[in-house]
């Protein structure tokens, strides 16, 4: 009787200390998860200084607009020449950046697209560097876009046998610049001591080579021309002293005929490719794509050679997510691009306009696809 009463009695004394720990243990397990939300909560409001990239809108370069008015009218129109019905797509693609130095991303924000391959987080000094606004970084895209679209236009003129002029203008006069009162805003640089001028690093030549001596620039201003002398003044760079006049250029073009790309309200140079071959394509018989949803990027000079961009990666999933099959990068993304390729998109790397023009003919043929060139490392 005695002994069933202890064996009984033990267990009796033991259960409320173990309902104890129990308890205890819930209480810290409850503090915890306040404490977890209340420093959720109080780095919710917390400047990241990073803000994210992601994929942006895909557009046809063969489709249509939205113009000022709010009416559709074709991306690409062109005056002068004979155009011929197109098919499929040349998408340009884009990124967009979320955050900005007046609203970054909560950490939270930033934990979920640090786990999402088609987002990429960034330090915000590199999309907004120190002293630039947000307006001003969206006026320098912009004019970054004009550029894009004359280059563009002047590659795909050039490839189908136009005759591109280009010649050298001045965009702005730095401060106490030895141009002032001489120079101004638009006018075109003819000729440099007797030299043309059709691009910068002509001019920057003639300049240097006179060793401080003034220049004679033969110039126009309107529809006239006019000599000026300008003084150069010496410049210490991290490659040395240079000779310069205190303006910025600006490089421009006479068409043969009048190309015209309707496209608001995205910025950046890196739609330049697809513009060249979207131009082409309106100006040839024929479909360039064969009919396919072919997407790329990349810039491009009036030379035809295609430069790399940034946002590679998140430009791949926008293509694949668009529906393209194929993707065009400029071949000094590779680097980038290898083992982060998504789905089954093919995507094919270009130096040059002429690599691209040979990619469409393989995917408009459908003969040599499986030869052409993939990203490699190195």
């Amino acid at each position: 009787m005695s002994l069933f009463e202890d064996a009984t009695a033990t267990p009796s004394r033991s259960a409320e200390p173990r309902r104890s720990g129990g308890s205890r243990r819930f209480s810290v397990g409850v503090w915890a998860l306040v404490i977890a939300l209340v420093a959720l909560l109080v780095l919710s409001f917390l400047p990241t200084g990073f803000v994210i990239q992601r994929q942006g809108p895909v557009v046809n370069t063969l489709g249509s607009a939205e113009n000022t008015d709010g009416e559709e009218v074709p991306l690409i129109s062109v005056r002068g020449a004979e155009t011929y019905p197109t098919a499929g797509a040349l998408d340009l693609t884009t990124v967009q950046i979320a955050g900005n130095r007046e609203r970054t991303p909560s950490w939270f924000e930033l934990a979920m697209a640090w786990f999402d391959p088609s987002q990429a987080v960034l330090p915000i000094d590199q999309v907004f560097p120190a002293g630039t606004t947000t307006e001003q970084r969206n006026e320098e895209n912009a004019a970054l876009m004009v550029d894009s679209q004359k280059e563009a236009t002047a590659a795909a003129l050039t490839q189908l046998g136009y005759e591109v002029r280009s010649h050298v203008g001045v965009g702005a006069l730095t401060e106490d610049s030895p141009s002032s009162g001489i120079l101004e805003v638009g006018d075109e640089i003819v000729s440099a001591d007797g030299t043309p001028v059709g691009d910068t690093a002509q001019l920057r030549s003639v300049i240097n080579d006179g060793g401080g001596d003034p220049v004679e620039l033969v110039i126009r201003r309107g529809d006239a021309e006019r000599t000026v002398s300008v003084t150069p003044v010496r410049s210490e760079t991290a490659d040395g002293p240079v000779w310069i006049i205190g303006i910025t250029t600006a490089r421009d073009f006479d068409f043969p005929i009048d190309v015209t790309i309707q496209l608001d309200r995205i910025g950046g140079p890196s739609a330049g490719q697809m513009f060249a071959l979207g131009i082409i394509d309106t100006l040839t018989p024929g479909e360039l794509n064969g009919g396919e949803q072919v997407a790329g990027t990349g810039t491009i000079d009036s030379a035809g050679t295609i430069g790399p961009i940034g946002g590679i990666r998140q430009k791949l999933y926008g293509a694949l997510d668009a529906g393209a099959d194929y993707f065009l990068a400029p071949q000094r993304n590779c680097d980038e691009v290898v083992g982060h390729i998504p789905g089954d998109l093919r995507v094919i790397p270009v130096a040059t306009l002429d690599d691209s023009l040979a990619a469409l003919d393989a995917i408009r043929t459908g003969e040599g696809v499986d030869d052409l060139p993939v990203c490699t490392v190195g």
